[in-house]
C-alpha cells in the first residue's frame, strides 16, 4: 500500500464516523481542510486505543507506540502516513506524547464525571495546545474543558454510562443510565469559544450527536442537513 493511499485510508476512516463533516466543513478553509481531518483522525486513533474492549494491553501498547512516534514528531522524522500532513507543523508533540497515559487511567469507572474531567485534564490541555499550533489560534482553558467533555462523550458512547458514573445510580447500562450520564455530562460542556475554528465547529456536532441522543432515549441518524448546516455555521463564528 502507497503512503498516499494508507493516508487516504485513516482519513477516509473518521469521515465514516463523522459523515456530517461532508456539511459542516464548509465553514473551514479550504486550505485547512485536509489537516483538519487528518488531526481528527489522529485523536481518533486514541480514542480507539481508550475506549478498547476487553483485554486494554495490545491497546495500551499502541498508545505506548504513539508515545514514541510523537516524540519523533518533534524531531521532523515520522512513520505513521498521518505524520506525512502532521509533522511538518510545529506543535507541542512531546508534550502531547507524555499525556497519552491518561488515556489508559480513564478506563477505569469513576464516582462522578468530575473525576472523569480531572483524569482526562493533562490530556484535554496538550490537546488544545497542539490545535492552537496547527490553526494558528489562541487557546484557553474553556477550550481544554471541552475537548476533554467531547473526549468523554465518545467514550460514553463506546463503553457505556457505566464507564462514566461506575458505582453511582447513573451507572445504570439501560438508556435511564444513558440519560442521566448524558445530561451531567451537557452540563459541564462548555463552548469552546477560544478555540480554533476546526475545534469549535467538530465540538458543536459532536455535543448535538449527544442532545439528540439523550432527548430520544436511544441512537438517533443524525440530524438533517441544514440543521447540520445551521450547527455548524453558528459554531464557526465563535
Amino acid at each position: 500500500m502507497s503512503d498516499s493511499t494508507a493516508l487516504d485510508s485513516f482519513l477516509d476512516k473518521w469521515r465514516a464516523r463523522w459523515p456530517e463533516w461532508q456539511v459542516a466543513e464548509t465553514f473551514v478553509p479550504a486550505p485547512r481542510r485536509r489537516l483538519a481531518v487528518a488531526w481528527f483522525a489522529l485523536l481518533q486513533e486514541f480514542e480507539d486505543a481508550m475506549n478498547i474492549a476487553g483485554d486494554p494491553l495490545p491497546a495500551d501498547a499502541k498508545l505506548g507506540w504513539w508515545g514514541e512516534e510523537l516524540r519523533d514528531w518533534s524531531r521532523q522524522r515520522s512513520r505513521h502516513p498521518l505524520g506525512r500532513v502532521l509533522e511538518p507543523c510545529p506543535a507541542p508533540w512531546e508534550a502531547l506524547a507524555g499525556a497519552l497515559p491518561a488515556l489508559a487511567a480513564a478506563r477505569a469507572p469513576v464516582d462522578d464525571i468530575g473525576e472523569a474531567f480531572s483524569r482526562l485534564r493533562d490530556y484535554a490541555q496538550a490537546v488544545a495546545a497542539v490545535e492552537a499550533s496547527l490553526f494558528d489560534a489562541a487557546t484557553a482553558g474553556q477550550a481544554a474543558n471541552a475537548i476533554a467533555a467531547q473526549t468523554l462523550a465518545a467514550r460514553l458512547a463506546e463503553a457505556g454510562p457505566a464507564a462514566l458514573a461506575g458505582s453511582g445510580n447513573a451507572g445504570d447500562d439501560g438508556d435511564r443510565g444513558m440519560l442521566q450520564v448524558g445530561e451531567a455530562l451537557l452540563k459541564q460542556w462548555p463552548l469552546p469559544r477560544q478555540a480554533p475554528r476546526e475545534r469549535r465547529i467538530w465540538a458543536a456536532l459532536a455535543r448535538q450527536r449527544l442532545q439528540r441522543r439523550v432527548g430520544a432515549g436511544q441512537p438517533v441518524a443524525a440530524a438533517a442537513p441544514l440543521r447540520l448546516l445551521l450547527t455548524a455555521w453558528w459554531a464557526a463564528r465563535g
